[in-house]
């Protein structure tokens, strides 16, 4: 790839971090009417699941798109095994992120004590 098209991936790359963080920001305020503390911060990890995730694009060497996005694409498109691969990803992330939410609720509870 050339210097425009690497330009344009970190551009792509640096709107989308701003703009997951305004989201996340807002669906966070939104969130505080919940009143469990494991079912808000449940709902705050599968955002950050959902959105944060990548996948290596198989168009282009070393680039990572959202994985959400590279699946529905991919899927739409009929491309059922890299539609699979980009769920994968996802899911290996949701796996993560549970273990971390996991911890999270000890914390919390240990501090509530």
């Amino acid at each position: 790839m050339d210097t425009e098209a690497q330009l344009a991936y970190g551009i792509f790359w640096a709107l989308y971090a701003v703009a997951f963080v305004v989201f996340f920001y807002m669906v966070t305020r939104l969130f505080r009417l919940i009143p469990l503390y494991a079912l808000r911060t449940l709902l705050q990890a599968a955002l950050v699941v959902i959105f944060l995730t990548p996948v290596e694009s198989s168009e282009a060497v070393n680039w990572w798109i959202p994985a959400w996005l590279h699946a529905g694409y991919e899927g739409i498109l009929g491309n059922a095994d890299e539609a699979a691969r980009a769920f994968f990803n996802l899911g290996l992330a949701s796996l993560a992120m549970l273990l971390v939410w996991i911890l999270d609720l000890v914390r919390y509870r240990l501090v509530r004590k």
